[in-house]
């Protein structure tokens, strides 16, 4: 489960694949120089992509998958966004910063001056309201990101948002490439409309583009290749490179046409990948956002042992977080919470759970299970980022033998093991959750009663101190927020069903002459930034 962000989504919170595409690009190497592969320049060149496929959409209102945001980052600009790695501080995007009132329900936005969208319209506080309606009313994959939320238009050039409660993390939500901002009026001349029944709009985005940014869409084919033009007209400052191609390639294939010149950019490699590069390669290996973890299922009713408090805490102690990490590769960080580290809230990682096994079987010990023997389900044909869930299941399983508890390694293909996870019914579960936006409130799923929370068996009533702690860190400032989710996740660490095991690690390899390869947590790379 990555978040709801996923490889291939459904619906609202369901991962239905996160096994790579393999066709256009990826049978064989391209080892013909691309165009502008010594460096594009204002003048023109093309920069080559390669990435595995996770793609179903170019309708941002409809997509939610990692490859969507990276080539529709370019095209659609929404109102605030984040630059490079940094995703803690908000910048003006087609809008500048809001004006706030004191309860934190009431943001207005000012559009800024000489916005147009790719056929040279003006932008309008009309053309924001009417996204933001037609992504709520087809009720996709990111409508969950309006929820509670008004759009309004005084004026041309004002936006007013209000939410039903204090939303301290509208401004990250404001920033994912499926909330950018649509020509209302060419939408609605394909055929887009407010009703998921009656739109039929999302074909013809995949055959031109409606939106602000510094590209156009050329050429979509979510089995092989993307590509992305100049927007001449582009009211801000012009990218580098004339054309971008991205191109669907399996990560062996992506390492030898970066090293023969076939492309410049790869987004997919392990890190074992990187050593034999060359000296012309940049590579950037920093953790990811995303979180692999484990369930302990606290519901007695799907088992008494699992639920038992001091069973929970041998398991806890019991894993072997450092093995993991030498397991996962370099660039992988152990986060100190359920928050991944780059994000505000984050705990440091000396609050981080370390292995104990005395301590582990001091308390399983004390928990009166004698024996204890236990299924974990994992999905036995996910390899995500490089890392194989059923190398990490079997890791999981030597480290609590170790402790006097007996895995059975219940292994089912991803789509299955998905359906038992989200049931709630499993006794041990070993899943990802991937940032829907760069913010802590995010990870407030996972506390009792909420969606995650639910699938531990953490019900409504099962801590209410620590759903005091998330009450109290949902609706904090600024200045108050990081001390909130820090106090709420230690005390998740000592009394959750819930145990953080890694962040992977998120390796970008490129040419020299691009420049600064920075990770960001949504788009992977701003591709307009690369020189």
């Amino acid at each position: 489960m990555v978040g709801r962000r996923g490889l291939a989504v459904l619906g609202l919170g369901v991962v239905t694949a996160m096994t790579a595409a393999c066709g256009g690009g990826g049978g064989a190497a391209s080892t013909a120089p691309a165009s502008g592969g010594t460096g594009g320049t204002a003048a023109g060149g093309t920069l080559v992509v390669d990435t595995s496929f996770q793609l179903k959409t170019a309708d941002p209102a409809r997509q939610f998958e990692p490859t969507a945001q990276t080539v529709l980052y370019p095209v659609y600009e929404t109102l605030v966004t984040y630059k490079g790695a940094d995703v803690k501080t908000a910048v003006p995007g087609v809008a500048e910063l809001p004006e706030i009132d004191e309860s934190f329900k009431k943001f207005t936005f000012t559009l800024r001056d000489g916005v147009k969208f790719s056929d040279g319209t003006p932008m309008t506080a009309k053309d924001v309201v009417y996204t933001f309606e037609r992504i709520a009313g087809l009720k996709g994959n990111p409508s969950f990101l309006l929820d509670g939320i008004k759009a309004e238009a005084p004026d041309d050039k004002t936006v007013v948002l209000t939410t039903e409660k204090a939303d301290s993390a509208l401004m990250a939500k404001l920033s994912n490439p499926a909330l950018g901002i649509e020509n209302s009026a060419a939408v609605e001349k394909i055929g887009g409309t407010k009703d998921a029944e009656s739109d039929k709009a999302e074909p013809e985005f995949a055959k031109a583009s409606y939106g602000s940014g510094p590209y156009k869409i050329t050429k979509f084919d979510a089995a092989s290749e993307v590509v992305l033009e100049r927007n001449d007209g582009y009211w801000g400052t012009k990218p580098a490179y004339s054309k971008i191609v991205v191109r669907n390639v399996q990560a062996n294939v992506q390492q030898l046409n970066l090293t023969q010149g076939g492309s410049q950019l790869a987004l997919d490699l392990r890190p074992d990948q990187t050593t034999s590069l060359g000296e012309n390669v940049t590579v950037n290996k920093t953790a990811a956002a995303d979180i692999a973890f484990l369930l302990v299922n606290d519901d007695p009713s799907v088992s008494a042992t699992t639920s038992n408090k001091d069973f929970q805490e041998a398991v806890r102690y019991g894993v072997d977080y450092a093995g993991l990490l030498n397991l996962v590769g370099e660039g992988a960080v152990q986060p100190g919470g359920v928050v991944p580290s780059m994000f505000s809230g984050a705990l440091a990682p000396a609050d981080a759970v370390k292995r104990d096994v005395a301590r582990a079987k001091a308390a399983l010990a004390k928990s009166g299970v004698s024996s204890p023997s236990v299924k974990l389900n994992y999905a036995s044909d996910l390899t995500y980022k490089g890392v194989s869930m059923a190398d990490i299941a079997a890791r999981l399983q030597q480290n609590l033998k170790e402790v006097g508890i007996d895995v059975q390694l219940d292994g089912k293909p991803v789509t299955t093991s998905l359906d038992s996870y989200r049931a709630g019914k499993d006794e041990l579960s070993l899943q990802w959750w991937g940032p829907d936006y760069n913010h802590p409130n995010d990870y407030l799923l996972f506390t009792p009663g909420q969606m995650v929370g639910l699938r531990g068996g953490w019900k409504d009533d099962a801590a209410p101190e620590i759903t005091k702690l998330a009450d109290k860190a949902e609706v904090a400032d600024d200045a108050t927020r990081d001390a909130g989710f820090q106090a709420l996740q230690k005390a998740m660490n000592a009394d959750g069903p819930f145990i953080p095991l890694f962040q992977p690690s998120a390796v970008v390899a490129g040419a020299k002459q691009l420049g600064p390869l920075d990770y960001n947590t949504l788009w992977t790379v701003d591709l307009t930034a690369l020189r």
